[in-house]
């Protein structure tokens, strides 16, 4: 066999082996879909594999870094194991720096081969990827760090679009997993699109939705246009969702007894009404519920039904989420107790009307507080600061202070209320200890309310008899010393 016949049946050999292995992978897996650059409307996708893509040969770009092994055949000398060069060009034995970088291993044959061309007659050049270089890859939109990487293979396993997003700390709640963008260079030729759905990996565990990456390829991952909380829930769960168990920076503001800017963590739980939550350090992510208790716990008066969670996404938008923790309370519908993320605003709305029924409900709930401060004074038997919960009525902190004494005044007490705006209104009650809840007869308290029993009319009768007769007393004593003095001398 001639070395010209050789050489054709040596490549009909190596084009039915890339053949046969484009088929074999065309055959077997999933796609994704991929379109020239610009993506537009009318743009047409067509259907590739992605492991197609990551292990044909024509796939993989050449670039510094690197290591490839060059045969030319029945030219041992010439060949062996090289690397790409920073400058792009492999430095080869006779022809010296050929440029590489930017080609396909195709294009990088047809490239030697012909340098080699000048010198030999009729050259055959082979060039397999031995070693890749680190992918340098750049991730933007929902995740917690965007920025550029570099991932490094796992063995002869190349880097993942899920190892990409781990990289950059996950991706956040508002995130639409159906339509990542991954843009990758194509060689010499127009820029590719490709459009990932990693909800189908997420969702069915299948490896082949989790795509290789390449060096160079810029990751996006766009906004969801809405919130879905059973789906927040499944993302949550993920490796590559991000690492909210951290303490947060968020606003609670509303129907709280202590509003403002907190530092929430999962583990977060209050105790007295207005008294922050603990932080703790748990890796529970943060919820709605949470960062409530953070704020001191829940009003009586708060809307639970209408609470909304603000949420600023990476594209300069708002989100705004319903979140019904009534729902919550009533049905166990976990998926309303939404995970927070940097950044959140929750605001608890004010009820314009509440069943009594209800108010008991929501005063019991974990995220209202375990007690409520009542200062009570005037006759009783233990006056003073005292503890009760939250859906305690006026009644009952009348007993918590121990009781009326003798001296007060048993049918009606004085309630004094603070206002948010900063005013203080007093009203006076009829109280019977055997009445239930009632707003008139019988309300419930609030935190820092004053409740003020006064002294009855014998009382207040004996009192003023005790201001003029003590004093008259006094008085009437000073006549006496003259008279008790003689009668030492007696």
């Amino acid at each position: 066999m001639t070395e010209s016949t050789a050489s054709i049946s040596f490549s009909r050999s190596r084009l039915f082996a890339r053949g046969f292995c484009l088929l074999f992978l065309a055959l077997n897996f999933p796609a994704v879909a991929i379109a020239q650059q610009p993506l537009t409307e009318d743009a047409v996708t067509v259907p590739v594999s992605p492991l197609e893509r990551a292990l044909a040969p024509e796939a993989y770009i050449l670039g510094a870094g690197d290591r490839v092994q060059v045969d030319v055949f029945r030219i041992p000398d010439y060949s062996g194991e090289y690397e790409v060069l920073v400058s792009g060009t492999l430095n080869l034995p006779m022809i010296g720096q050929v440029a590489v970088a930017g080609l396909t291993l195709a294009q990088a044959e047809a490239a030697l081969s012909q340098a080699y061309a000048q010198r030999l007659r009729r050259p055959i050049v082979n060039i397999f990827l031995i070693e890749p270089r680190p992918l340098r890859i750049g991730i933007s939109g929902e995740v917690s760090h965007p920025g550029a990487y570099t991932l490094e293979r796992d063995g002869t396993q190349f880097p993942t679009l899920v190892s990409a997003l781990e990289a950059a700390g996950g991706v956040t709640q508002a995130a639409d997993l159906r339509q990542i963008v991954i843009q990758r260079a194509a060689g010499n030729g127009p820029q590719q699109t490709l459009v990932a759905d990693l909800w189908q990996f997420l969702e069915t565990g299948d490896l082949r939705y989790n795509i290789p990456l390449r060096d160079g390829d810029t990751v996006l991952i766009p906004t969801r246009d809405s919130f879905d909380s059973a789906e927040s829930l499944q993302l949550t769960a993920a490796s590559f969702a991000a690492d909210e168990s951290r303490p947060l920076n968020i606003a609670v503001v509303g129907e709280v007894f202590r509003p403002g800017p907190y530092t929430v963590t999962g583990t977060a739980r209050t105790g007295e009404a207005g008294v922050p939550g603990g932080t703790g350090n748990d890796s529970i992510p943060p919820t709605v519920t949470r960062a409530i208790q953070v704020a001191g716990g829940i009003k009586p008066e708060a809307n639970i039904r209408e609470v909304k969670v603000y949420r600023r996404t990476r594209n300069g938008q708002e989100q705004t989420i319903d979140v019904n923790l009534w729902q919550l309370l009533t049905d166990g519908d976990i998926t309303e107790d939404i995970v927070l993320q940097e950044g959140d605003t929750v605001f608890i709305p004010q009820a314009e009307d509440l069943l009594p029924g209800e108010v008991t409900e929501i005063a019991a709930a974990s995220f209202s507080p375990d007690t409520i401060r009542v200062n009570v004074v005037g006759e009783v038997d233990d006056p003073g600061v005292v503890e009760v919960p939250p859906n305690t009525p006026l009644s009952q902190g009348v007993l918590a202070a121990g009781g009326f004494n003798n001296r007060a005044r048993r049918g009606v007490v004085e309630l004094v209320r603070l206002n948010p705006d900063g005013t203080a209104t007093q009203t006076s009650i009829p109280i019977d200890f055997s009445e239930g809840i009632d707003e008139d007869m019988n309300p419930l308290l609030r935190n820092n309310d004053i409740i003020i029993v006064k002294r009855s009319a014998s009382a207040s009768l004996a009192d003023t008899l005790d201001t003029i007769v003590v004093p008259l007393g006094r008085a009437l004593s000073i006549f006496t010393i003259p008279t008790t003095i003689l009668n030492l001398f007696d």
